[in-house]
């Protein structure tokens, strides 16, 4: 009788210590099912966007901007922008069959590659340079044109340079243009018009005589008188300081050293065909 008792005993107490054993288990098991957060929801994927709206959105975002910061009308703007697709449209028309080549990929003036995809390259901007606002110049100023446009050295005329570019040449005060005359002849861009730089605008500008021995040295003359009538510090260079003091005192020396702004009979016809 003591040995069935002592068998029961034992039997109770394994039965009891699984009966342990699946609780513990059971509670670690809850334990780590809450710990663990509940799978969320999946998102349902954007949709990625093209190049086209992506060009779109910013050229948006560049003519809203134009309404403040340009001196234009809405409708104006929105017909210079029509303009400027039909231009990058030829462009990238003539590119493809190896007449203009673009310079969208191309290094800029200060050795960066650009990311602009499209915009107006150097020769189709001096073709409306001289066939729409009747400027005809060397190749050095209307690169220099060109340059003073595209600030951002992007190596092309941008949407943005072109409202901004067209705004100052068609609606641009007396103070903006001189700014703009003098960036233009301020050759390495730093700050003063040196004699050099006078003699390197000037001396494709005047005509030279078959029986001069030295033309070069008119051309310095003329670099001498005109030094003299605009270095108003006398430091030996021209600032812009200097440059807007003495155009104010004589307008006509406004291009002095080139022709970079357009005619008026040009500006009006083309703020006419904005109307149209």
């Amino acid at each position: 009788m003591a040995a069935d008792l002592s068998n029961l005993s034992m039997r109770g107490g394994v039965l009891v210590m699984k009966s342990v054993s699946l609780f513990l288990a059971g509670t670690r098991n809850s334990k780590r099912s809450s710990a663990q957060p509940a799978a969320k929801a999946a998102k349902p994927r954007r949709k990625k966007m093209s190049e086209q709206d992506i060009a779109y959105r910013c050229s948006m975002k560049i003519l809203e901007a134009a309404k403040r910061d340009t001196l234009f009308t809405r409708s104006e703007i929105e017909a210079l922008y029509k303009i400027f697709r039909r231009l990058v449209t030829t462009n990238k028309t003539k590119s493809s069959q190896g007449k203009i080549k673009s310079n969208a990929n191309t290094p800029s003036i200060i050795g960066k590659p650009t990311n602009i995809q499209e915009g107006i390259d150097r020769i189709v901007f001096r073709e409306i340079l001289h066939n729409t606002f009747d400027i005809v110049a060397e190749n050095m100023l209307m690169d220099r044109i060109f340059c003073v446009w595209d600030k951002a050295n992007y190596g092309l005329i941008t949407l943005e340079a072109w409202l901004h570019g067209l705004s100052l040449f068609l609606r641009g005060s007396t103070m903006r243009q001189i700014e703009f005359c003098f960036s233009v002849y301020d050759l390495n861009a730093d700050g003063f018009i040196t004699k050099d730089e006078m003699f390197q605008l000037l001396k494709n500008c005047l005509i030279k005589h078959p029986q001069e021995e030295d033309p070069d040295e008119s051309v310095k003359d003329l670099v001498d008188i005109v030094m003299r009538k605009m270095d108003k510090d006398k430091d030996g260079k021209v600032s812009l300081e200097d440059f807007q003091g003495t155009v104010v005192e004589e307008p006509l020396l406004l291009e002095a050293f080139g022709k970079c702004l357009p005619s008026e009979r040009s500006k009006n016809t083309f703020l006419s065909t904005l109307k149209a």
